[in-house]
């Protein structure tokens, strides 16, 4: 089969197309964990409730994941973005209209979904398109040109939300996703080497067997867990409040410096890529000094006397962004273990990690910040800074389990690869 379409100027259309319908994914994803102050009022939720919203959502990612690996192997990524796509379109425009928690949650149900079916079809597309060196630094190309959908959450949705309202805000949200959804079915294309296994002898309880049994696929699990798990509790639900109402900062600076995650992973994610390419034996290494990095900062800020400077929340943002790039090396862990036909599967495992470790330390920062309000009377306090020093440091706990697995699971992938 001739692979002359390889590193070509219409892969480079083909991803172009691809990264813009990811960059609204994200932007969909992230755009409730700037709404939350504005969601705790329009639906009077608690701190719990206001929880559920991200844990739900990260629950439907999550357990995606593994029947969108299945689907993407068997039908290919160009029809996975495109019902993605319309998915978040659908979603925004119901959580424009709704009144209350219950229509709220059918929402974030519908985004989790959507968001589900796009990132992992994007990596399925780099092999189709492109070659060599080139793909583990696309891979970590996608994750940063995808932050900019964080940017389009920070600043214009949240302009908007507080100028013009939430309906309008969701509504055009909305409509950037039906936007992609246009365009992906117009230039997105599953490539000349897609040959699909919609006829496959393989069942599916097979091909997660098999990319299971690969070590790979477990230490990528754990690394993604264990790098990502952070940076999405804190973009997604606890981070605004915690700069807003903990730390004592107005609204406009905290957007500000939740943007800092998006300038980590364009200055990061080319540079991990490359050494990933070229030192692929020390990527755990890379992983385990960033966590190493997060833990520390977070303690720092966690231990800090009253308020931060405003320095160090800046080098926390830094080095709780770093998880994101970091994140992206599990991807090409189940890359490098696992043949193309069931690489699709492999991703969809890989990619729950961060998610499952988010929405359970999501729900517990929730869970424990309504029981300390509530053990101080429900006085109104419901975010101050000490409930969250507590809350928060509860990261730590599922930072130790994943460190635990990865350490575990890089022994017998160590050992696979002599054994061979």
């Amino acid at each position: 089969m001739s692979q002359s379409h390889l590193n070509s100027s219409k892969s480079w259309l083909v991803f172009g197309f691809a990264i813009l319908a990811y960059i609204s994914a994200i932007s969909q994803r992230t755009s409730f964990g700037v709404a939350g102050i504005e969601a705790t009022e329009r639906f009077h939720a608690s701190a719990q409730i206001l929880a559920t919203f991200s844990v739900v959502q990260l629950v439907v990612y999550a357990g995606a994941q593994v029947p969108v690996g299945l689907l993407l192997d068997k039908y290919g990524p160009r029809i996975l973005i495109t019902c993605g796509a319309l998915l978040m379109s659908a979603e925004q425009a119901f959580l424009a209209m709704s009144v209350n928690v219950p229509m709220g949650l059918i929402g974030r149900v519908m985004v989790g979904m959507g968001d589900a079916m796009v990132f992992v079809s994007v990596l399925k597309l780099l092999p189709l398109w492109f070659s060599g060196s080139k793909i583990p630094v696309l891979t970590q190309l996608t994750g940063t040109f995808g932050q900019l959908g964080q940017l389009i959450s920070i600043f214009p949705f949240h302009l908007m939300l507080l100028n013009a309202g939430w309906s309008p805000a969701f509504s055009v949200m909305s409509g950037f996703a039906f936007a992609t959804f246009i365009t992906t079915i117009a230039f997105v294309r599953n490539g000349s080497g897609w040959e699909g296994s919609a006829h496959s002898s393989h069942p599916k309880d097979s091909r997660i067997a098999l990319a299971l049994k690969q070590p790979g696929t477990r230490l990528g699990f754990w690394t993604h867990f264990t790098t990502a798990f952070m940076a999405n509790t804190f973009m997604m639900t606890w981070g605004y409040p915690f700069l807003v109402e903990g730390q004592g900062l107005d609204s406009t600076l905290a957007s500000g410096l939740m943007s800092v995650f998006v300038v980590v992973a364009v200055v990061l994610g080319p540079v991990l890529g490359t050494l990933t390419a070229r030192h692929a034996q020390h990527r755990s290494n890379y992983a385990l000094s960033i966590i190493g990095l997060m833990l520390l900062l977070w303690a720092v800020v966690l231990l800090w006397p009253g308020h931060a400077p405003l320095w160090i929340l800046i080098i926390l943002m830094i080095s709780v962004a770093a998880g994101g790039p970091a994140s992206v090396i599990g991807f090409d862990f189940a890359r490098t273990f696992n043949p193309p036909r069931i690489l699709g599967t492999a991703t969809g495992l890989v990619n729950t990690g961060g998610f499952i470790g988010a929405f359970v330390t999501i729900y517990v920062i929730g869970f424990i910040l309504d029981l300390l309000n509530n053990a101080n009377g429900s006085t109104g306090e419901l975010y101050s800074l000490g409930s969250f020093r507590i809350a928060l440091s509860f990261q730590f706990v599922m930072a130790a389990i994943g460190i635990t697995f990865m350490l575990i699971e890089r022994r017998k992938a160590r050992r696979f690869l002599a054994e061979q």
